[in-house]
Order: C-alpha cells, then sequence, then structure tokens
C-alpha cells in the first residue's frame, strides 16, 4: 500500500509517521484491493485532528478524529475505518473486479465547500446599572453573519445504485454522499436523517404541459 503523511501546524515526526504507517497496515488483512492511503495530522485550536482516507478499487474509506493527543486521534479515526470496513467486508468482496472503468474526464465532478460563519457576541455593560444604561450602552454587538470558508473538497461523482451509495457513504463515515443514481440517471444525495435511517434527495422535473389543440 502507498502511504503518503501530511503534517499541518507542527512539525513532522517519525515515530508518528511509524505509528500512523504501522494502523494503515492493519487494514491489509481486511482489504483485497488495498491501493493508496493519506493520513493528515495537524493541530488547529490546541486539539490533535487525524484524518485518514484509505482507497480500496472503486471504494474510498475514511476516519476522522480529533482528541487531545495525537496518537488517540490515530487510534479512533482507524477505529472508525475498521468498524465499517468489517461491517461491509463481503459486500466489498462481492464487488471485486465489477467496478466500472472511468474515464477521468468522463467523471461528474462538483465542489463542496465547508464554511464558518460566527454567532453575535453580546458584551454587557457591567459598570452601569440596566434600569440606568443607555440602549446603546446595555449591550455591544460583534461584527457577525460573515461566513469564512474553512476547506474546499472536489469530489469525482460515481455512478452508483441507492444501496451502494448509502455504503459508500457508510465507509467514508459520513452525513452524505453525492452520487449519479444509477436507476434515474441523477444527480442525487443520500443523508443520514437525525430521527434514523437514511434519505435521498433528487431532482424531479414536473411532467410537460400538454399542448392545447384546436378544432
Amino acid at each position: 500500500m502507498q502511504l503518503n503523511i501530511t503534517f499541518r501546524q507542527f512539525g513532522a515526526s517519525d515515530s508518528l509517521k511509524e505509528y500512523a504507517r504501522e494502523k494503515v497496515d492493519r487494514v491489509n488483512r481486511l482489504l483485497d484491493r488495498a491501493g493508496e492511503a493519506h493520513v493528515v495530522l495537524s493541530l488547529e485550536r490546541h486539539l490533535h485532528h487525524a484524518d485518514i482516507t484509505i482507497h480500496s478499487g472503486a471504494w474510498v474509506l475514511r476516519g476522522r478524529e480529533k482528541s487531545d493527543d495525537m496518537y488517540a486521534s490515530i487510534d479512533l479515526a482507524m477505529d472508525k475505518i475498521e468498524r465499517q470496513l468489517r461491517r461491509y467486508r463481503d459486500k466489498l468482496k462481492s464487488h471485486h473486479g465489477k467496478e466500472k472503468v472511468h474515464h477521468r474526464q468522463d467523471l461528474v465532478r462538483v465542489r463542496h465547500d465547508v464554511f464558518e460563519v460566527h454567532e453575535p457576541e453580546v458584551a454587557a455593560e457591567a459598570s452601569a446599572p440596566a434600569a440606568q444604561a443607555e440602549p446603546s450602552a446595555q449591550a455591544q454587538v460583534a461584527e457577525s453573519g460573515v461566513a469564512r470558508l474553512v476547506r474546499t473538497t472536489h469530489l469525482a461523482i460515481q455512478s452508483l445504485s441507492v444501496d451502494d451509495a448509502v455504503m459508500q457513504m457508510n465507509l467514508m463515515n459520513n452525513d452524505f454522499y453525492v452520487f449519479q443514481n444509477q436507476q434515474s440517471q441523477a444527480l442525487s444525495i443520500v443523508y443520514r436523517r437525525k430521527e434514523g435511517g437514511f434519505g435521498l434527495i433528487e431532482p424531479h422535473l414536473p411532467d410537460a404541459p400538454v399542448a392545447a389543440t384546436g378544432t
């Protein structure tokens, strides 16, 4: 398996590289078609983030976790991947050799942007009694509502059945997945419902109006 490890916001560590390599190599026992893996280790707001992506044929497995310790974050991320891999191991084997060959230029691509919006912050005027303070002095509202782009991901859309799209969403430990529905050929989204189960969103074109005919 080809493994790439990226460090962000802190220096590279040989011990972390070796630890991540050992953990990722474990999936070779469960995968028939282990291809390449990407590990991104980053430090954000004093938390250690581990983002691990493994490609196996046409399927993508992903685990993301954060904690106060990078070794623990790697363990938690790999636990997510192995849990889904064991769940779908038989189904993945049944798909072995059945993947369609796609030319890169023929794939539909979408862009996934993640934004962060700060909520209003109200600072009470502690030095003056509320009953005597002017309305403008009772609170100071910080500038808010401005969306800040956190990250952008470009995704190649696969043509899948709804069941396979749900499986791919679970393998990536995502809450939604964009795909081309093999049955309708429409660009569709499966998502995880808060109440349990899954939902499907796809475009629906109204029936064309019937042209009036004269006599």
